[in-house]
């Protein structure tokens, strides 16, 4: 799915998301790629129904929240008054959360161990309601981060197809801070090809650019369109 302005001039915030959408289509154009190949999701996590309507009505239709609690207090009204608007979960799932999740969003970017495969299977068996998953990997390896391995990541895709029978769409990854991010973005495309996964949700405000370049097909923006937390 992409997102195009419909009309940024008549936003009352046009400058932030209109200088995104230009740096996206520039990456996108210095790639070889098509801007439709890129969708943004505008991370809206902390921020108020006050703050995103703004977003919606400049055009934005993508937008990603961290957790399920806080997006189910705020977003059904949102959902109800612009149905075209499209939710993503960014942010670690608890397995106990899966029934919500699956109710609210339209996509799951953090799938990372056994018993969110089983709760989000049983869930999307349930309500009939698939939404697009993504693998989290961990490709720093970072001990207090979410994610799987990356010698753990061919066997894990496999577990999610064969033994739980879900479809996933992708991967999902966040370098560490204090490492360049692009042989991680790297890294995560080269698992995505050898496992038939076309879409890499990578790249965030700081490095958006580059992750379009290594083949993301989903950016994750907040701060510069939103401003500080």
């Amino acid at each position: 799915m992409s997102t195009q302005l419909s009309s940024p001039v008549s936003s009352p915030l046009p400058n932030p998301l209109a200088q995104v959408e230009a740096d996206i289509a520039r990456a996108c154009k210095q790639a070889g790629r098509e801007r439709s190949s890129v969708t943004l999701i505008a991370v809206s996590k902390t921020f108020e129904a006050d703050a995103i309507t703004p977003v919606i009505v400049a055009g934005q239709r993508v937008f990603g929240e961290n957790r399920v609690q806080e997006a189910k207090a705020k977003w059904p009204p949102l959902l109800a008054a612009h149905p075209s608007v499209s939710l993503h979960l960014i942010g670690p799932l608890q397995s106990n959360k899966a029934k919500e999740a699956v109710a609210l969003f339209d996509a799951i970017h953090s799938v990372d161990r056994p018993s969110v495969c089983e709760a989000l299977a049983k869930e999307i068996d349930r309500q009939q309601r698939a939404p697009e998953l993504f693998v989290q990997l961990n490709t720093g390896e970072e001990p207090q981060k979410a994610g799987v391995a990356p010698a753990e990541a061919d066997a894990f895709i496999a577990s999610c197809r064969d033994t739980y029978g879900l479809t996933i769409s992708g991967l999902m990854c966040i370098p560490p801070l204090d490492e360049p991010p692009a042989p991680h973005f790297a890294l995560s495309a080269k698992i995505a090809a050898r496992n038939g996964l076309k879409n890499l949700s990578m790249g965030m405000s700081a490095d958006f650019a580059i992750a379009i370049q290594l083949g993301a097909t989903h950016v994750r923006v907040g701060t510069a369109i939103f401003g500080a937390r």
